[in-house]
């Protein structure tokens, strides 16, 4: 059985105070900055207004809402039946919660696809409407017209572009092992996502999320642009920063509740032996754990009445 990661004597929350946390608003040139000095950029996936409050007051530079709410929240069996609608509620949920941090809202799937037009009207509306500081496209590496025309609407872009199954398979390998420590990549690859990211800068995106990065491509893709690059999956210390899902950090999923997962800590766990004690204090007529509310009687006194 895998046991819950240990953090770092100087990461555990009984070593931090919250005034280690600067109190001013993350920008994008702050985020520059943060690369030129070699400073990470701490990225998280939230979906809720309560999370929001939890990663903001934690110290998140970035806090990205993404359509991955669909399969991970919502149960959907992928992000394509995620409406621009829904993510429109799920942003102005997280904006209420984010005060610091830069808030950056995915496009579902469709807008991006169906155009530079389409593009920018929904760029509008997840800022006018939901509250996003950026916008992230993801894909956008085959719609950099689309980039430019939300970047000259005045919006800021992430693009999110990388190693996917596709363009692995195309050069004759598993994508899933470019994650891996001494991983390679041929040197075409290599170029083609070089190429990638510098085609991303000149388009306009102020920030590049970059999947499946790898030890190998990474170093280079990130010293090849000026703009930070972050990554999720596959990323690591050759990035700008990292982005992972709250969730994922915070062991929320079911599975965790038989089989403890590697993560900061394990939330489904801890529901579930609450759930479970709430559970039976219900069923012996206690209202809450540790004896009945003030005043109230059992219904084991009032049945002797």
């Amino acid at each position: 059985m895998r046991r819950t990661a240990e953090l770092p004597q100087e990461s555990r929350p009984d070593a931090m105070t919250d005034d280690r946390v600067p109190d001013d608003k993350v920008t994008l040139a702050r985020l520059s900055s943060m690369k030129r000095s070699s400073e990470k950029i701490v990225g998280v996936v939230v979906w809720d207004y309560q999370l929001a409050l939890i990663a903001d007051r934690a110290g998140a530079d970035v806090v990205v809402v993404g359509d991955s709410v669909g399969t991970n929240l919502w149960g959907h069996a992928t992000p394509f039946e995620v409406t621009m609608d829904e993510m429109l509620v799920v942003c102005r949920a997280v904006r209420r919660g984010v005060r610091r941090a830069l808030l950056i809202c995915d496009f579902p799937f469709g807008p991006l696809q169906e155009g530079a037009a389409s593009a920018v009207r929904s760029a509008v509306r997840l800022v006018k409407e939901g509250g996003a500081d950026m916008v992230k496209l993801d894909g956008a590496v085959d719609f950099p017209d689309a980039v430019s025309q939300v970047v000259r609407a005045g919006i800021p872009v992430m693009a999110q572009f990388g190693i996917t199954p596709q363009s692995a398979l195309r050069h004759g390998f598993d994508y899933v092992q470019l994650s891996r420590p001494g991983a390679e990549v041929t040197p075409a690859m290599a170029e083609e996502l070089v190429a990638d990211a510098k085609a991303l800068e000149e388009a306009g995106a102020s920030l590049l999320d970059f999947t499946n990065s790898g030890p190998a491509v990474g170093p280079r893709v990130a010293q090849a642009v000026s703009i930070p690059v972050v990554g999720g999956f596959g990323g690591g210390p050759w990035l700008d920063g990292r982005i992972r899902m709250a969730h994922a950090a915070i062991g929320y999923a079911a599975t965790g509740i038989d089989e403890p997962p590697d993560t900061y800590a394990n939330v489904a766990r801890t529901a579930y032996d609450a759930l479970r004690a709430y559970a039976a204090d219900v069923r012996s007529a206690r209202q809450i754990r540790g004896g009945l509310p003030a005043g109230a009687a059992s219904q084991e006194t009032r049945a002797k009445r």
